[in-house]
């Protein structure tokens, strides 16, 4: 039996955090590097496929995912090349404005594809995924994952700094959705891209062509779920301080992701539908991880968050692998 496994794909950087114009924060970031990081503290078998440059930054942001749990080893450095920056300056609501710079002067990712096996989870998403110069790697790779089983989950991120692109991008885009066995974005996202924020408008004219599960995340307010069978639900946030919300959205999909794993939804279980209790149970991981990011300035889970979550994975584990001797026990009896 083949343990089940995350694949995250995505960009890297250096996230540079102000408050009050001064800095306060440096720490290795990416929207599906943030997601694999605290997976790989929960206890997930889990990969990072992403390029940095041949540069201190780029040493720290390899070292950081091993030390994390994390395989680093389809990680492509540049050679004579910096890593990319983020500077993310955090308003009197802990919202972030950002910049990034970037000198990648080849910008070519090159990888050999990890060994994906059914119900295996791939994350990816953000311009990374729908960028004309690395998009022929990254749609063989998700085309690969795809025909062997994989479950892919697609997070749009589309910033407002690349409006003026979607018309260029949207090919793109439409090939990630009809790929992808869930699309999660937010309001903010989708105005940007369609002018629209409400999540039935959006998932009815945009979405439900080509994939039909659909998370939409509203900042404070409740996130939207829509499914085949017209599932529709409301999932209130939860609530409490907030030091920073830059790794809110990239934590929800860590943590739906674990939920995934935690409660065992298989490519078949996917391909059947998710129940009302399967979509409660794996939300309720995701809001539980994107809450606890929230309360510090960190980009990733805490330690003592990580150590809870690992040990109920494996409780879980253990439970389904005693379910499974027993069925197999029954059998052997007949």
């Amino acid at each position: 039996m083949n343990t089940r496994k995350v694949i995250g794909i995505g960009e890297t950087v250096l996230d540079i955090i102000f408050r009050d114009e001064q800095p306060v924060q440096a720490v290795p970031g990416g929207s599906a590097y943030n997601a694999v990081i605290s997976l790989g503290k929960a206890g997930v078998p889990v990969s990072f496929l992403g390029e940095t440059g041949d540069d201190r930054v780029g040493r720290n942001v390899i070292r950081y995912l091993e030390e994390n749990g994390v395989d680093a080893s389809g990680v492509n450095v540049f050679p004579e090349s910096k890593s990319p920056l983020s500077l993310a300056f955090l308003d009197e609501h802990n919202d972030a404005d950002y910049l990034f710079y970037k000198d990648h002067p080849h910008d070519r990712i090159a990888f050999s594809y990890p060994e994906i096996n059914p119900g295996d989870v791939v994350l990816f998403g953000s311009f990374f995924s729908i960028n004309p110069v690395v998009r022929q790697q990254v749609q063989g790779f998700l085309e690969y994952a795809h025909d062997h089983g994989a479950i892919l989950y697609y997070d749009v991120n589309y910033r407002a700094s690349h409006r003026h692109e979607m018309m260029k991008v949207r090919p793109n885009i439409l090939e990630n959705f009809e790929l992808a066995d869930i699309v999660r974005g937010s309001d903010e996202d989708f105005e940007v891209m369609y002018g629209k924020k409400d999540a039935d408008a959006v998932y009815r004219s945009e979405i439900s062509f080509y994939t039909k599960k659909f998370i939409c995340t509203c900042g404070g307010n409740p996130v939207e779920v829509r499914a085949e069978g017209g599932f529709a639900k409301q999932y209130p946030i939860i609530g409490g301080e907030t030091v920073s919300t830059i790794g809110a959205g990239d934590n929800f999909n860590a943590g739906f992701i674990y939920g995934l794993m935690k409660y065992g939804v298989t490519r078949e279980v996917m391909d059947a539908g998710l129940t009302e209790e399967q979509w409660d149970n794996v939300v309720g991981e995701a809001l539980q991880f994107s809450a606890n990011v929230c309360r510090s300035i960190n980009n990733s889970v805490d330690a003592a968050f990580a150590v809870q979550k690992k040990q109920e994975l494996a409780e879980a584990e253990k439970a389904a692998a005693n379910a499974d001797d027993e069925a197999a026990a029954d059998v052997t009896m007949m």
